[in-house]
């Protein structure tokens, strides 16, 4: 069983709330605009932390992450990008991947906008965090937590910072 704390878009923004809500957490997963890396180092000193760059992130961030991460926690097969779209309305420039291999849990940024979502089609849970960060449109900032237990999800969070 792990305990993840997921988020987004942080452009650099650090807060010291992040430490307080991801201490009890067993990973950190960054769905990439990590926006530094020294930010991307301050999570990683709280609990080890698994990220993709996005489109706002440089040449550092780029060669430390890559922008689309696949792996398994627990019995979990996990898929994160950047720029991924929702169930039904996939990036394209992913879309052939999900469709020929898809994930039990994908993962994506960049709207800035909260969502957790089943996608049937791919039988699969869809996480968007929304965004952590100041940058952007978004008026209340948010992560998530949530425990992977074998292939089941249990005890999702979103914290409202």
């Amino acid at each position: 069983m792990k305990r993840i704390g997921l988020l987004s878009d942080t452009h650099g923004y650090w807060d010291e709330r992040y430490a307080r809500y991801l201490a009890e957490c067993d990973e950190i997963w960054h769905a990439g605009d990590i926006g530094s890396p020294e930010l991307a180092k301050r999570l990683n000193d709280i609990r080890p932390l698994k990220a993709v760059y996005g489109n706002i992130d440089g040449g550092e961030l780029r060669r430390t992450y890559t922008d689309i991460l696949r792996w398994q926690c627990e019995e979990t097969r996990i898929m994160m990008t950047h720029i991924g779209g929702y169930p039904g309305k996939y990036d394209p420039r992913i879309r052939k991947q999900l469709l020929a291999d898809p994930p039990d849990l994908f993962i994506s940024g960049h709207s800035h906008i909260l969502k957790v979502q089943y996608a049937p089609a791919l039988s699969c849970l869809h996480i968007n965090p929304g965004a952590a960060g100041l940058q952007g449109w978004h008026t209340v900032r948010t992560l998530v937590r949530f425990t992977i237990d074998g292939k089941q999800f249990k005890d999702l969070e979103v914290i409202e910072i």
